[in-house]
């Protein structure tokens, strides 16, 4: 695998930076692959001179995207999104752009595929979110039935949007709203899934198979408030929001937007529909022990990056995490 070229859409994001790094200390040659091609400049220090290169290329745009795989051994694609915004929408990038992206890859005679998907994904699910993400999965075996397809829970690391906007929230309000409190997740470590990755580039019985990411333990969405505020060394109050409550709240909060302050929306019809199936690994399927990989605890990395939330006088303390 040293010499081989590796391209990945979306490689410039949260989680494409671990895989960045990763696979360019296995000596492989990476294409990042993103509508600004600026935004990849961050990770050329994660390799040699030359060997990271960043790639224009629009992943709605079936002729960027046949370039940018053009002459590559390996392609990740690990482009998603959360919420609808005019053309990058959950048909455009879950399901067409996962539909390009096999296609041209097959087209190209790629070695390997790798699909990143998420927990919950099922053309049958009640979100469309999910729903896009199964009909995503479907359009790469369809092309591709070699590919390995990777479903992470919520992932977390350093530069998350799951602890940290949470965080950030409680350093600011005295209470935070608790949708789906009993909802269980299995919160994977974003180094973890770049290890998958790779495991599975090393592994050729790992081709026409998915495996669900989760980490060693199962919480509930209060249990993982209370693990952060105790971290940050704030109290503050969880109160529950049922769900008929947190839809039409959603209905007015997805639409707000203000620049440098709101720039996504804080909450939307189809997360809360989200939240009312559990995120975890399903009993029987693949893992990522079958991996190889020994889950990251949230022990051994929260601390490290939730400290900065902390109030002046107990920065630099550790937190007991139960």
């Amino acid at each position: 695998m040293k010499h081989d070229v590796v391209t990945i859409f979306g490689g410039a994001g949260f989680i494409g930076r671990y895989i960045v790094q990763s696979l360019a200390r296995q000596g492989m040659q990476i294409r990042i692959v993103c509508r600004r091609p600026e935004e990849g400049l961050r990770c050329k220090p994660m390799g040699d001179v030359g060997q990271i290169v960043p790639v224009a290329a629009n992943i709605r745009n079936k002729s960027s995207v046949a370039a940018a795989i053009d002459g590559s051994d390996v392609v990740i694609n690990l482009v998603g999104v959360l919420f609808k915004r005019g053309l990058q929408n959950f048909d455009t990038i879950h399901i067409e752009g996962a539909r390009t992206v096999a296609q041209e890859a097959a087209n190209s005679g790629v070695k390997r595929l790798i699909h990143l998907s998420a927990i919950g994904a099922d053309i049958n699910s009640s979100s469309e979110y999910a729903r896009s993400k199964g009909y995503g999965e479907k359009a790469i075996f369809e092309f591709c039935p070699d590919a390995t397809i990777l479903r992470p829970s919520i992932v977390f690391g350093s530069e998350d949007d799951f602890f940290n906007r949470f965080a950030a929230i409680a350093r600011l309000l005295p209470v935070i709203p608790v949708i789906g409190s009993k909802t269980q997740f299995q919160p994977v470590y974003v180094g973890d899934i770049a290890k998958a990755v790779l495991a599975c580039l090393k592994d050729k019985v790992t081709v026409g198979s998915c495996y669900e990411l989760g980490g060693p333990t199962i919480y509930t969405f209060r249990e993982l408030m209370e693990i952060m505020l105790n971290e940050i060394g704030r109290k503050r109050v969880l109160i529950p929001i049922p769900f008929w409550a947190a839809s039409i709240k959603a209905l007015f909060l997805e639409h707000l937007r203000i620049p440098f302050f709101v720039p996504k929306p804080m909450l939307t019809r189809d997360q809360v529909q989200l939240l009312k199936a559990d995120n975890v690994v399903r009993e029987n399927n693949l893992g990522i022990q079958n991996l190889g990989i020994v889950p990251t605890p949230l022990q051994a990395v929260l601390p490290g990056y939730l400290n900065r939330y902390r109030p002046a006088k107990y920065k630099g303390r550790t937190a007991q995490i139960g």
